[in-house]
């Protein structure tokens, strides 16, 4: 079985690297949009994930090829409702047909809601929330986003007015970013990475690894042991070209390593999220390959 795995992995690398380039340009409006659904970046990056994984598998399995990013938004809603389901963040609640004396706007974009914070999002439940992202967001037609919801347009319409009553009571600012409780050996351990990694001393990066340490550079490669991955090699002669910065803080409630691609860029290029366990990195997941998650990201510095 062994051998045999290894003999299909080339082949099984390209055909995934084949499909990644086809769904390249789709995927930021997918963050767009998962990120808004579940009120982090990060998990909005861990459905999309899951959404072109399943698309991936469902595409080897089709006769004809389906009109790409509808059917990817399709998925992505399905995997989206499913996860707020799993978590329980709130009840998906049935909306009726709209009543006819109600009149929506059929204006695209809405600015103010692209600029506004992803907790805004996260007060509506979530066919309201689907709704009001794929539509005044994301810009899609109401027949567009009922097709990617599964639904009437009679329904998307009444969820549209409710979302849009709802979202106008909210504040529209982006709100400031609320850390969760966080370990004082995890924020040790964040100053520590960031005072090596802007020095270079990536031997001193390497002692902070545990043994059992787990890597995934997301959307690249997953390695078992951190150790063993030549991952500050690859930063070693990345920064012999490129001036690259790192800072701790926050995102969404979740430490980070905001990295910024100058020293003197104020919008993070990219994160690394870490696990610390005993003052040790237990986890690493690198955003380097998945830039626009910083785009929706409110980055607070420690």
């Amino acid at each position: 079985m062994d051998d045999q795995a290894r003999v299909l992995l080339p082949a099984m690398q390209e055909a995934r690297d084949q499909f990644m380039e086809l769904v390249d340009e789709v995927r930021p409006e997918l963050h767009r949009y998962c990120a808004r659904m579940t009120g982090s970046v990060f998990d909005g990056e861990d459905v999309v994930q899951e959404t072109l994984a399943k698309a991936y598998y469902a595409l080897g399995q089709m006769v004809q090829p389906p009109n790409l990013k509808p059917w990817l938004f399709r998925i992505a809603h399905n995997t989206a409702m499913d996860f707020l389901k799993r978590y329980e963040r709130q009840h998906v609640e049935p909306v009726a047909d709209v009543p006819e004396r109600a009149e929506l706007e059929e204006a695209g974009v809405d600015p103010e809601l692209v600029e506004a914070a992803l907790t805004i999002f996260t007060e509506l439940p979530p066919v309201q929330r689907s709704a009001a992202i794929l539509k005044d967001v994301l810009g899609q037609s109401i027949e567009e986003t009922a097709d990617t919801m599964g639904t009437t347009t009679g329904a998307v319409k009444a969820a549209l007015s409710r979302a849009r009553a709802n979202i106008a009571r909210a504040p529209r600012a982006r709100l400031a970013d609320s850390a969760r409780p966080v370990a004082g050996e995890t924020l040790v351990t964040l100053h520590r990475y960031v005072d090596l990694f802007n020095a270079h001393d990536w031997d001193g990066l390497r002692a902070l690894l545990a043994a059992e340490s787990r890597l995934e550079v997301v959307s690249r490669v997953q390695h078992p042991r951190a150790v063993d991955a030549g991952y500050y090699d690859r930063y070693a002669a990345y920064t012999k070209t490129q001036d690259l910065r790192a800072q701790a803080g926050f995102v969404d409630g979740v430490p980070v390593i905001a990295m910024f691609d100058r020293a003197s860029s104020e919008k993070p290029a990219y994160f690394i999220v870490l696990e610390v366990s005993a003052g040790h990195i237990s986890s690493i997941r690198d955003f380097r390959y998945v830039p626009y998650i910083a785009k929706d990201a409110l980055f607070t510095p420690l």
